[in-house]
């Protein structure tokens, strides 16, 4: 048996025996590609086994993250020590590090999470262009690597390919090759059912690279990889491929898609390929052939050692993601200066005069916002936008795409070497939903810079007004929504997510000014997620609970309601899933015992948790002036009050 045919039936009957045994799974497309990914990893892949962080390594990204066994597989049999035979035959388990689709952080050689179909190939996007960035900075010696991604027809179906793809190509990012697993087979039928679209013409005509080869002829697969390293464009190569190729029955049709093979069909599987071996059974030939493919790029990983060594704290510092001495010293100066010169200013302004400092002082930070610089505010006079001619700068001009964006922010942080931000409205975040989840389920540091959070965005009418967003964000686990009350508290929630490195954070900024409510800045008390900003007098009878926008009018229904005799508290509770991080007993002293109120010009849902009483939308907004929209809602100093004394005279 040919060594390529032998390598490769090892790969497919390996994915096959784990999905049998999990009675769970889809062989068809780790069937089809295997041929493919042998010629890749054991011929061209730069990676090594022993050292699965190495900086400089090539990426690979499984976007048809259902295929997850081809990747377990490929990393088996190359020598990953973090996977184990058994990790294979618990495929699928409660606890196993081999789940169902990709997961970053499980498995050392996952270089992400991958399953929402064409999150995997934007986001490498997002990989190819931090490298092209880093590349300016250090050079070839120190990053120069690329990144190979494996696309299905339902990643390319996706619109957010269209928005990656597009990127791609107008920055022609040359170092990115994606391999389109093309079997015209879906779960439900053929691709003709739904889709007519000539997708090499598509990609052309966006700037890419396009070959064509079978994805089962080795020696094209070979030259087309050759082809596409020396591009310069980023390619796609369309390889024609059989869905569960060597299944005699199920063999290009959808039944071999998402389910297992069963045992009779694999039997015959078996003996078309003229495979004699038991399950999990690996041939010594082809395990010393995959084990010399996972040690073939050792002596590379040596010299690049050598050079890393030699390049000093300043790289050791991009690629591990430390942040510089001092990195916050500039906001310091800031919330100084807000304080000495009573700074009155929208969030979103605040937000700027904070990127001004971070960026002059983090040099791993990269900006962006999709279309909307001017109104977001992430421009700074150190930004200087990134082009094809010139990788060397901070900002990517996304283009009206926050779908692509969010996505390739994350890739970025999962390459390393680069903290990225990005903006848009807040009410946009629904396009970007999948990426900011994908940031919190992976454990890693995405900053989402959010303006226009509120009501208060006014004329632009309710498409434009968040309403449930702030609530559907705290429901989401692990990322921080954080909703700051003036530019003292922005400031502080920009320090927090530039040091959340296992933590995406969103920052809803109002487009409207806001009054500088605190008076010190010593601590960082947006950290602790929730306190009371402004006390009260003596003994408290009521605490109103508020974040963004409407803190300063708690404040002020807080001095009328002195006047009339009740003494009330002021709490600011900009992130909610800090404050429950808190011990019981700071919770307590800071929300106290008296009746509570929370107001937020949003959603109410959540705020039960913590008060008894909310103020908020029950409705979508309304479009005219944002103080006049505020009063339709009730969102007033003066509902405020009669709010607190209906829930006093109750008591």
């Amino acid at each position: 048996m040919n060594l390529n045919v032998l390598m490769s039936n090892t790969v497919r009957f390996l994915c096959v025996d784990a999905i049998n045994k999990a009675n769970s799974g889809h062989p068809g497309m780790p069937l089809g590609m295997a041929d493919v990914a042998t010629v890749l990893f054991s011929k061209f892949l730069k990676f090594d086994p022993k050292n699965p962080k190495w900086f400089d390594r090539d990426r690979f990204v499984l976007s048809a993250g259902h295929g997850s066994t081809l990747l377990y597989s490929l990393l088996y049999l190359t020598g990953y020590e973090d996977i184990t035979l058994d990790d294979m035959k618990n495929f699928r388990s409660l606890g196993a590090k081999t789940a169902g689709h990709p997961e970053y952080g499980m498995l050392e050689g996952v270089d992400m999470t991958t399953g929402p179909l064409g999150q995997g190939i934007a986001s490498a996007v997002g990989m190819a262009l931090a490298e092209r960035i880093l590349n300016a900075k250090f050079g070839d010696r120190l990053c120069n690597h690329l990144t190979y991604v494996m696309a299905g027809d339902g990643c390319l179906m996706e619109g957010i390919s269209e928005e990656a793809a597009s990127i791609a190509g107008y920055l022609k990012l040359n170092k990115l090759i994606v391999f389109w697993d093309n079997n015209n087979i879906t779960i439900d039928g053929t691709v003709e059912a739904a889709s007519i679209t000539d997708q090499k013409m598509r990609f052309e005509a966006m700037g890419w690279n396009v070959l064509e080869i079978n994805g089962h002829d080795f020696d094209e697969i070979e030259n087309a990889i050759l082809k596409a390293q020396k591009s310069d464009k980023p390619t796609l190569i369309a390889c024609k491929t059989t869905i569960g190729f060597g299944a005699p029955n199920k063999a290009g049709t959808p039944k071999c898609h998402g389910s297992p093979l069963g045992e009779e069909e694999t039997a015959l599987m078996r003996q078309k390929l003229d495979w004699t071996y038991a399950p999990f059974e690996i041939p010594q030939m082809a395990q010393q052939a995959w084990k010399s493919a996972g040690e073939r790029s050792k002596a590379e990983f040596e010299r690049w050692q050598k050079d890393a060594d030699l390049a000093g704290d300043n790289f050791k510092n991009y690629i591990n993601d430390v942040l510089p001495s001092n990195w916050n010293k500039g906001l310091t100066v800031l919330k100084e200066k807000a304080i000495a010169e009573n700074l009155k200013v929208s969030t979103r302004q605040a937000s700027q005069m904070c990127l001004e400092e971070l960026m002059k002082n983090v040099p791993q930070m990269v900006g962006g916002s999709a279309d909307l610089a001017a109104s977001n505010l992430t421009l700074t006079s150190s930004s200087k936008t990134i082009t094809a001619d010139d990788y060397d700068g901070n900002n990517v001009k996304y283009g009206i795409r926050e779908h692509a964006m969010g996505a390739m922010m994350n890739g970025m942080s999962l390459h390393g070497g680069v903290i990225p931000f990005g903006g848009t409205f807040f009410v946009f975040s629904d396009y970007m939903r999948t990426p900011m989840r994908l940031a919190a389920l992976m454990k890693i540091r995405s900053i989402f810079v959010m303006t226009h959070d509120s009501i208060g965005v006014g004329e632009d009418g309710p498409t434009h007004q968040p309403v449930e967003h702030l609530a559907s964000f705290r429901a989401m686990p692990n990322i921080y929504m954080m909703r700051p009350c003036d530019l003292i508290e922005t400031a502080e929630c920009y320090e927090i997510a530039v040091q959340s490195a296992l933590t995406p954070s969103v920052l809803a900024l109002s487009r409207q000014g806001l009054p500088l409510l605190r008076k010190n800045a010593g601590k960082n008390m947006c950290a602790l997620g929730g306190y009371v900003i402004s006390k009260e007098d003596q003994k408290r009878d009521a605490t109103l609970i508020s974040t963004g926008s409407e803190v300063s009018l708690c404040v002020e229904a807080q001095k009328i309601l002195k006047e009339k005799g009740i003494d009330v508290a002021v709490v600011s509770m900009p992130c909610t899933l800090l404050f429950d991080k808190q011990p019981d007993g700071y919770q307590k002293s800071v929300l106290g015992s008296a009746p509570k109120i929370a107001v937020e010009a949003a959603s109410s849902f959540g705020w039960h948790k913590y008060a008894d009483d909310v103020l908020g939308m029950e409705t979508f907004g309304a479009s005219g002036k944002g103080s006049d929209v505020y009063r339709l809602a009730g969102l007033t100093v003066d509902e405020i009050v009669k709010r607190v004394e209906k829930m006093l005279l109750q008591k």
